[in-house]
């Protein structure tokens, strides 16, 4: 959010609208910003400029790794299941936070899709598949995926790509909110003993 903010400012002069980043995508969000301030500035100069104000500002956010993400990863890792990014982050604002916080090692850039893909994040599910497919020679089929989540949007998403969703009360929706979206699995947290085998 900051990054953001500190973008329009050093382009437009000024923050520009509110936002909401919760599932949104980057490219959905720089639209909003470029017709907000009727811009013809272009999406890569803008996240030319952001990619810039994100590193330090990831180095001054307080974050952490959330309860049970790495021993899930560990165990997604072990199994035959192939691991991507689905996100709304452009692909190098992506790796610039799973490199922050050290969980690069789990993710390979090259699968996944990300929010310089599409503005909708409804349509990045069959990228990420194509991906996958292109990198491991495997037709990965939508129902044998899950699609992992803290917003409706992300919900959204797995649905609207024929995932099973899972659900995360992590952000800033409730167990009950995420359920009432239609999560097939919602939690607390990633440490509920349900999720392996909803993953198997």
């Amino acid at each position: 959010m900051a990054a953001l903010k500190q973008t329009a400012c050093e382009l437009f002069g000024a923050e520009g609208p509110e936002l909401d980043l919760a599932g949104s995508t980057d490219w959905g969000i720089v639209r909003g910003m470029l017709e907000h301030f009727e811009s013809d500035i272009g999406l890569e100069d803008f996240y030319r400029v952001y990619l810039q104000k994100l590193s330090p500002n990831l180095a001054s956010f307080e974050g952490k790794v959330l309860p049970g993400v790495t021993s899930l990863l560990d165990d997604i890792v072990d199994s035959d299941a192939i691991l991507g990014l689905l996100t709304g982050n452009i692909a190098h604002g992506a790796k610039a936070k799973i490199d922050h916080y050290g969980l690069d090692g789990y993710f390979s850039i090259e699968v996944g899709a990300y929010g310089d893909d599409h503005h909708d994040r409804n349509q990045l599910g069959p990228v990420a598949l194509e991906r996958a497919r292109s990198k491991h020679g495997i037709a990965f089929q939508a129902e044998q995926s899950v699609v992992i989540g803290d917003t409706p949007k992300d919900i959204a998403c797995g649905q609207a790509m024929g995932a099973a969703t899972l659900a995360v009360a992590t952000g800033r929706f409730s167990l009950a909110e995420l359920e009432g979206f239609g999560a097939d699995l919602a939690v607390a947290d990633l440490c509920d003993p349900r999720v392996p085998s909803f993953l198997q």
